[in-house]
């Protein structure tokens, strides 16, 4: 797959400079849509990156603009790439597919974690049993093709032009046997081989932190190699999860996670950590001290 022209960040990327040339027009999106005969919420839909726009409807756009030439047959192009489908397209019924594509056109990941590995860390055997016990409203064949795309999401972290992962763990999701022993074991080994790659970094946020800045829940901001390309913060929960791109909210999404990576043991120690927890979990030791 290739991170560079996923069709999620060309539509994304496409509805913003459509923004940027109807405000130099001075043109309300209402007199956008009059013109194109559609409603008013289409257009809105496709500055902001959540409807794909047909290449006529950006000729037509930009006509109104006033803009023609290269400049134009660019932006054209773009639509049209924008229209391609992403290698996750057939999964897209059982899982977040704009997630996915944001992650594919990704420079690098910034991550924290409360409660299980994150989908690119994840071995098979716990995606699974993680899939399983998280949805069990999942049919066998949804839970196995959701299993497919985290597996095939992963070869961004071994590609020739890797994506940049830091990661911190809560140290639940450590104390969490997730699919039993021996599924567990296998995936904090997982763990302690994923982090000798040169383009990841694992931290572990120990519980005797206490109270921290990510109490407030998981969160995962997504950063892009092109200027044009802001950042995006994704905040996951059952419903699919939210995503926020106003320069504020990314501003506090980035300074809570500055100082949960601080409050975390340091990288070696941390990977050091995980490699005694697969030898002596924690679930264990609490079970025999258990009444």
């Amino acid at each position: 797959m290739s991170e560079r022209r996923s069709p999620t960040i060309r539509r994304r990327r496409l509805g913003a400079e459509l923004r940027r040339q109807r405000e130099a027009a001075g043109i309300t999106i209402e007199a956008v849509a009059e013109q194109l005969e559609c409603s008013a919420s289409k257009v809105s839909r496709i500055e902001t990156g959540h409807t794909t726009a047909t290449p006529r409807d950006v000729r037509d756009m930009l006509r109104i603009y006033g803009v023609v030439g290269a400049e134009s047959d660019e932006l054209v192009q773009i639509a049209r790439e924008a229209r391609q489908k992403g290698w996750w397209h057939p999964y897209s019924t059982v899982l977040v597919g704009a997630y996915v594509g944001l992650e594919a056109a990704a420079s690098s990941i910034r991550a924290y974690e409360q409660q299980v590995v994150p989908g690119l860390l994840e071995t098979e055997d716990y995606a699974s049993a993680m899939i399983r016990a998280a949805r069990p409203d999942f049919s066998a064949d949804q839970v196995q093709q959701r299993v497919r795309v985290r597996l095939g999401r992963q070869s961004l972290l071994t590609q020739d032009d890797p994506v940049d992962l830091w990661v911190v763990l809560d140290e639940a999701v450590l104390s969490r046997p997730v699919g039993g022993d021996t599924v567990m074991r296998d995936q904090l080994l997982r763990l302690v081989e994923v982090a000798q790659l040169p383009n990841v970094t694992l931290q572990v946020l120990p519980f005797e932190v206490g109270a921290h800045a990510g109490m407030d829940g998981t969160f995962t901001i997504l950063s892009f190699p092109e200027p044009g390309d802001p950042d995006v913060v994704y905040a996951e929960n059952a419903t699919g999860g939210l995503f926020l791109e106003k320069s504020d909210e990314l501003q506090k999404y980035s300074f809570i996670f500055d100082h949960i990576r601080a409050a975390a043991k340091r990288p070696e120690e941390s990977v050091e950590y995980i490699a005694r927890l697969a030898e002596e979990p924690l679930w264990k030791w609490r079970r025999k001290d258990s009444p």
